[in-house]
């Protein structure tokens, strides 16, 4: 019972924090999906769908979905690559622009969100969140 329990607060905890961000990144025009592959490509440079999916752990319709929305609303753009059949993804120059403010959401965010944890809570929270691989 205690690893049931376990495991629904923790997605209980995650649905609530997604929530509260998406809510805050509505402002940018942007929701956390979309957030989390701009972050990854901002820190990563230029990945294939392929590499994003692998790295999100999630389905390509779901990746195909989120990229091509975010290329619609102008972050992202799709660029050929070698192999006709493999198609890079990058950040807009308008989206590199817009970054750091976007960034400075999310850290106000991450504030709220962990307002009630000392830095040792933190400390512990992430190790232990490190062992569920």
């Amino acid at each position: 019972m205690l690893n049931q329990d376990l495991l629904h607060l923790l997605n209980q905890r995650v649905r609530y924090i997604n929530k509260h961000l998406n809510e805050q990144l509505q402002k940018h025009g942007l929701y956390n999906a979309q957030w989390s592959i701009m972050y990854y490509l901002y820190k990563n440079g230029v990945k294939t769908q392929s590499e994003i999916m692998n790295y999100f752990l999630v389905n390509a319709p779901t990746i195909t979905r989120t990229v091509k929305r975010m290329e619609e609303n102008g972050w992202i753009s799709r660029v050929a690559g070698q192999d006709k059949r493999e198609r890079y993804i990058d950040l807009t120059d308008e989206a590199k622009k817009k970054y750091k403010e976007i960034e400075e959401t999310v850290s106000e965010h991450e504030v709220v969100m962990l307002a009630n944890l000392t830095t040792e809570e933190k400390e512990t929270l992430l190790n232990l969140l490190q062992k569920l691989e």
